[in-house]
């Protein structure tokens, strides 16, 4: 790729803040941002799976991303929010302390991944954008969950989907 055609390249993020640290997920993977409704637990799954919730009538899993990331946990307060986004072509539901802004960056304003970032597995990143005084962490969302995770939920999805159409 020229410099030119990389400067001219805009990526718009959904900001998000965990452990008052910024994460962007790329806007054209999020559906929307709630409010955090009642979360029902489903038993045996991995601790970072807080349950799941039912969005206008569709079964979304909801990941806690500080645990996922093993961050301190933190009561969920008034702040915190919901990224409803897709991971493996499935929706799912990410816990955030905030979600605060959407921002422009240009693709040169975001570098590589340093080889020693944050506490968080480097894996689940894609890259870091600066914006001004600001390192916004770009979260790749298709590596979050490892095609294990991934096979989880859509099981999860269809047992919950299921008993749902059956129970109604």
């Amino acid at each position: 790729m020229t410099d030119e055609k990389k400067s001219a390249e805009i990526v718009q993020l959904v900001v998000a803040e965990l452990s008052r640290e910024e994460y962007g997920i790329p806007i054209t993977q999020v559906q929307e941002i709630i409010k955090i409704p009642e979360i029902t637990r489903i038993p045996n799954m991995p601790e970072f799976i807080e349950g799941v919730i039912n969005l206008r009538g569709k079964i979304i899993p909801i990941i806690d991303l500080r645990k996922r990331f093993k961050l301190t946990q933190k009561q969920k307060d008034e702040e915190a929010r919901i990224v409803i986004t897709t991971i493996g072509g499935q929706p799912v539901g990410l816990v955030a302390d905030s979600v605060s802004e959407v921002i422009r960056l240009s693709a040169e304003a975001i570098d590589p991944v340093p080889s020693v970032i944050s506490h968080i597995n480097s894996e689940y990143l894609s890259g870091v954008g600066k914006l001004d005084k600001r390192i916004i962490i770009l979260l790749n969302m298709e590596k979050v969950l490892n095609d294990l995770e991934k096979n989880s939920l859509r099981r999860i999805e269809r047992e919950t989907t299921a008993e749902t159409e059956s129970n109604g």
